[in-house]
């Protein structure tokens, strides 16, 4: 499920999965008036006004149910960052709950990416250890990703 209102576009959005937990880092710079709204069963609707005043938004149908309570949301300069909780925790074999394929402005995050088997006990601390804290460094030209050294120093490698 997506809004294809004629009216917005949808920015580029990265996800990336734990055994517990779904990581989108939604990509629109200098973004006004955002709205992160999960619910329970599932549903993901996120609006915003970019830098130049253009509406943004896209709803998405989520694999499973989610705990709306326990999602987090960061914002930069650069990304919207929202970790979400899985109702029942376990590897979701796509993010959408359509089989199809997914629409083109959603992509692999392989930043932060973890397979199933790669997954380590130090992983399930990973919003904690999570680099990226919001606060955007006007001289960082990274745009509040996290880069494979972090991820390592993050599973403590």
């Amino acid at each position: 499920m997506e809004n294809r209102n004629n009216c917005s576009r949808q920015p580029e959005v990265l996800w990336a999965q734990r055994y517990g937990k779904v990581y989108l880092t939604i990509s629109l710079p200098d973004a006004k008036n955002v709205s992160v709204e999960p619910d329970s069963a599932g549903v993901f609707a996120f609006s915003a006004m970019g830098a130049l005043g253009e509406p943004f938004s896209f709803t998405l149908q989520l694999f499973d149910c989610i705990v709306p309570k326990d999602c987090k949301t960061k914002f930069g300069l650069r990304n919207i960052l929202c970790s979400i909780q899985k109702e029942q925790k376990s590897w979701w074999p796509r993010l959408l709950k359509s089989d199809q394929k997914p629409p083109p402005y959603i992509k692999v995050d392989w930043n932060k990416w973890c397979d199933e088997d790669d997954e380590e006990s130090s992983d399930a601390d990973f919003d904690d250890n999570f680099a990226y804290t919001g606060e955007d460094d006007e001289s960082s030209d990274d745009g509040g990703m996290l880069y494979l050294p972090d991820l390592e120093k993050a599973r403590g490698r």
